[in-house]
């Protein structure tokens, strides 16, 4: 397949200065402004408005001002404003909003929108679209259909080409439902049906986290505001009608008649929508270009999204925009409950819950006490950054404390070096070492590496050597130490 690539008549300083523009900035080096990243976020929330298809209300965002339109046109539902609560989210939107005019837009019956009784026929919806790029005076623009908004972009794109200046597809479908030269799709059976009616009992809660992002389905951050995404953006009765909805779609005919630029992305472990559909759709669609991204997740801005990003401003604008990692000197402090899983025995799920609560309370008061931030929960421990070694020695020791006032043993191991930030989150060598580090721990111990000793050195911190180790996964022999009560 040969590469297409669609250029606005921009020089390469004009797109350079653009994305100087639209990207947020902050201090990396300060912890209090990387922990308010997301309010720096939302303060920046486009102002939401409404487009009328018909009788219905369709909402919808513009995000920069770029020399190009690029429209999402997203999956089965969506919630324009509380996808900019998630910092992964918000990234990817600025990624895109650095090379193009970004317009977004909930569906007919989801998110923002009205919310409808009958089933939406890829025609409305194909409407809505139109009906938007209207509303914000475009009269061209690249389509970026993900998951299901796939096949109601290759409609309208085959519909109207003349308004369509690209073709975008990620994770998505040419059928919904099982053929014998299809097989990808779901087979209407009592089994089906079964799957359905789950949804319904399980709405509420991080449902489907599992297949559509099982990089993250553990962080329970990530859980709360992906249940909280799901509820805003549509009720178990609509969902059960879109996916019926969905069931039906089938657009196969349809793609030799597609004569735009058209990028297919689909990762390859994708657990939603099998990677032979992603192929499926470049076979069909003349002239397409395939990428095989790699990863498991289906959401877009999970996982590896900055490899989508490149892929889709190298299209569109023939540069590639290469994506450095953002990479701090922080200290980790990583705790945990000792032996947790026998006292979540011991105690019964109402116990062990009551008292998880307890420790929760005291970890988030003790690490914002000594000014550090909680990267995440890990069920029965914290993961915390802070810009300084004694802050979290501190931290560990004090909570140490306090958790024994509550008859909790817990242990703590902290380590200094470079991480890179991942949106919330933070990776890299020295959070794993620091991990293997606190394997080392017992009860009531804090444990450190030299770098820690070596940076406190001059303080009033005593610290007793515990022997040369090798950490597992990490290269070379680590003498460790223990804090002193």
């Amino acid at each position: 397949m040969r590469r297409i690539a669609i250029r606005i008549g921009s020089s390469k300083a004009h797109w350079r200065n653009y994305r100087s523009r639209i990207n947020i900035s902050f201090d990396h080096s300060n912890p209090v402004e990387r922990a308010r990243y997301s309010d720096v976020a939302t303060s920046m929330l486009p102002e939401t408005k409404y487009a009328q298809s018909g009788d219905v209300s369709i909402a919808y965002q513009v995000i920069g001002d770029g020399p190009l339109d690029l429209l999402i046109v997203p999956g089965f539902i969506s919630h324009l404003e509380q996808a900019w609560d998630d910092p992964s989210y918000t990234r990817f939107l600025q990624r895109l909003a650095s090379f193009s005019r970004l317009i977004r837009f909930d569906k007919r019956g989801t998110g923002l929108s009205d919310r409808i009784a009958e089933i939406p026929t890829l025609e409305q919806r194909m409407d809505d679209v139109r009906v938007v790029m209207d509303a914000v005076g475009s009269q061209r623009a690249a389509l970026f259909g993900i998951s299901e908004g796939g096949p109601m972009s290759v409609l309208f794109a085959a519909t109207y080409p003349e308004r369509t200046s690209a073709l975008i597809l990620y994770g998505s479908i040419a059928k919904g439902s099982w053929a014998p030269d299809y097989p990808w799709g779901a087979k209407p059976n009592a089994n089906w049906e079964k799957w359905l009616e789950s949804f319904r009992k399980e709405w509420g809660g991080p449902v489907g986290i599992e297949s559509w992002a099982p990089s993250i389905a553990h962080d329970e951050r990530f859980r709360q505001w992906w249940a909280k995404y799901l509820r805003l953006a549509g009720s178990p009765s609509a969902v059960i009608r879109l996916w019926r909805m969905n069931h039906q779609i089938d657009v196969r005919p349809i793609l030799p008649a597609i004569h735009v630029p058209t990028l297919v992305l689909h990762r390859s472990g994708d657990r939603a929508v099998e990677v032979e559909q992603g192929r499926y759709l470049a076979e069909h669609i003349p002239g397409a270009r395939f990428v095989e991204l790699a990863g498991n997740d289906h959401l877009w801005w999970v996982g590896d999204s900055d490899s989508i990003g490149n892929e889709i401003e190298e299209f569109l604008t023939g540069e590639r925009h290469a994506v450095e990692p953002d990479r701090i000197l922080v200290t980790i402090l990583f705790t945990d409950i000792v032996a947790s899983t026998q006292r979540a025995a011991e105690m019964g799920d109402r116990g062990w819950r009551d008292l998880l609560d307890h420790h929760n309370a005291v970890m988030q008061a003790e690490i914002d006490h000594f000014k550090g931030r909680v990267v995440k929960s890990t069920g029965d421990g914290y993961l915390a950054t802070f810009d300084g070694p004694a802050r979290a020695i501190h931290c560990a020791c004090a909570a140490s404390r306090e958790m024994r006032r509550l008859g909790i043993e817990i242990r703590s191991a902290v380590h200094t070096g470079e991480v890179e930030l991942i949106g919330s989150d933070v990776g890299g060598i020295t959070v794993h070492t620091a991990a293997r580090v606190l394997a080392q721990a017992k009860a009531n111990e804090v444990w450190t590496s030299r770098t820690v000793k070596d940076l406190v050195a001059g303080s009033r911190f005593k610290f007793s050597e515990r022997g040369t180790y090798t950490l597992k996964g990490v290269s070379g022999d680590w003498p460790l130490f223990t804090v002193e009560p």
